[in-house]
This record gives C-alpha cells, structure tokens and sequence, in this order.
C-alpha cells in the first residue's frame, strides 16, 4: 500500500523536529546511531535506508525507555530468522504489515519482540508543519557474513474516509506527542495498550503529485509538489517531431492545376506502350450466345456420313 515516502531534511533540521519531553518532562534531543547511513532524499523507495525513531533500550540494557535514538534502517523488514545471504532473496513483500495480522504472521514477531517493539519513521516537512510520524515494527538480521542489517515495515490500517476512494488501506499514523511517546516506550506501555493507537485517522491533509515520483531515480522536489488533475497536459512535439512539421508546411508537394498535370504527363514518354498494340477490350458475352456459338462448332465439327443420315 505504501510504497512512497520522503525525508530530505538535513540531519540537524530533523534531529531538532524529532525533539521530545522525556519521563521527567525535559526537552531533549534524540541522538543518532550510524548517521553517515542517512541519506536525505525526497524520494525513498523500499529496500532504501531511511530514518527511523526508537527507544534507547533497544541498545542500551540499562537505559531509560523513555529516552530516543534515530537509527537508519532499510525499509522492508527482514526477519531475524532469515536463513539466506541476500536479503533480495526474501520471497514475500514485508514493507507493510496489516495490522489486523500483525500478531499471527511470524514475519513480524521476531523471537520476545512485541507490538510495541516498534520504530517510527519521521517524513515529509512542509512550512512549519510537523513531522508525520507512521507506526512500524523493526528487527535485527545477521548474515552469515557481514554487518548486522536492521530493517522496518510500516504498519497499515483501513483507510479513513477522505482516502477510501484513492485506496483502502492507509500508514497506521501516530497523531500528536502522547500516541508517539506510547508507542516507543515498551518498557511503561504494555503490548495491548500500544495496539489500540493504531487505527484510522483523518487528521492528515493531502495532495496528487507528478508520475515523476515513480521512478526512484528522481530525486528533487517535483516529487512533492502539488500537480492539478484537472487541467490537461499539452503534449510538445519532440525535436525530430518538429523538423517533420517543419518540412511538411515549407518543402511538401503543392496540388496543381488539373490540366497542368495533365499536359506534363503527355510529355513523358509511353515507352513499351507506343510499340505495343493495344487490343479492343472484348464484348460482354450472354449465356445465349454462347450456347448458339457452341451448338454452330458442334454441327460443324459432326461426321459427313452422320449429317447425310440426318438428313
């Protein structure tokens, strides 16, 4: 359902939009891990690496679960199960998870890892809006040789009302501090209470963008630009288009004057037509006459003794 998303913000512009109360309601900001993995772009496509928010406790044992960190993640979650050595080889789409499957399917319960295990991933900033924050879950695959890879998916709802003509499924979106401040913090928020944040919601605010966005090789801000439905593309004509039309109103061939023609095509000689005698199209024969013609040869061609005997 989701296969687009964006964060072309600097890295210090999203660290201070990603600033948060901790448990003793201080203002503070998230730190990073592996920052040099983070790539602005304002076209993330899955398999990218994209930036996510989660509890510090996930890497710090003895750390506060209040406490933030944004950590790059490739998007499409790979299982910690995962046998093979090319996550490529995953056989199953994992860059969303219904959240009605959520607990069933063994792709999105990696080992003692619950619900609430769950990243954020933080996208699209326009003017002095906040940051649209979309529930997921994480885990951690080793290769057989390599780094560790941590991956994510982002969770999906039923869509709401203003988006069920577009498509019936939407990011499970975390509205306002409080849910975000949920979400994260496993270690105070069980399981079941962390669930009942995701559900449809209609306080989101959207608009249709150029088919540029389709390709993930195009990164610039037409990908988020706003494009109107309603007014027509004028196709232009490409360059070799435009020399044909050139060609067509200077160079082509003029109609001429009907007796004109006429006089030049007297003047070009017949060649095998002035050395060959033409023969008169031959007369259009009845059935009748051609039975008299055939009975005349037959009586003409009869044996002498036979006509004497008819006779």
């Amino acid at each position: 359902m989701c296969g687009r998303t964006s964060c072309h913000l600097p890295r210090d512009a999203l660290t201070r939009a990603c600033a948060y109360q901790d448990r003793w309601g201080q203002q503070r900001l998230p730190e990073w891990r592996d920052p040099d993995k983070y790539c602005p772009s304002y076209n993330k496509s899955p398999q990218s690496t994209c930036p996510v928010l989660l509890s510090r406790l996930h890497f710090e044992k003895d750390a506060d679960s209040s406490e933030r960190i944004i950590a790059p993640m490739r998007w499409g979650l790979v299982p910690s199960w995962f046998k093979e050595d090319d996550p490529s080889k995953l056989q199953f789409s994992t860059i969303n998870c219904r959240s009605d499957t959520i607990m069933e399917k063994q792709s999105f319960k990696p080992g003692s890892i619950d619900a609430a295990d769950s990243p954020e991933n933080w996208e699209k900033v326009w003017g002095n809006w906040r940051l649209l924050t979309m529930a997921g879950i994480f885990d951690c695959w080793t290769p057989p040789q390599g780094d560790v890879l941590y991956s994510y998916t982002i969770i999906t709802v039923d869509s709401c009302k203003s988006l069920s003509d577009i498509h019936q499924r939407m990011p499970a979106i975390l509205d306002g501090e409080e849910a975000v401040s949920k979400w994260l913090d496993f270690g105070e928020v069980s399981t079941q209470e962390a669930l009942k944040l995701i559900h449809p919601t209609e306080n989101i605010t959207f608009h249709p963008v150029s088919s540029v966005v389709n390709n993930s090789r195009n990164n610039t801000p037409e990908c988020l630009a706003p494009v109107n439905l309603e007014v027509k593309k004028e196709l232009k004509a490409s360059g070799s288009c435009q020399k044909m039309l050139q060609w067509l109103a200077t160079k082509s061939p003029k109609k001429e004057d009907l007796k004109t023609s006429q006089k030049e095509e007297s003047t070009v000689p017949q060649w095998s037509s002035q050395f060959l005698q033409k023969s008169p199209r031959p007369t259009k024969r009845s059935g009748a006459g051609l039975l008299e013609q055939w009975l005349k040869r037959e009586k003409e061609e009869e044996p002498a003794a036979k006509r004497l005997h008819s006779q």
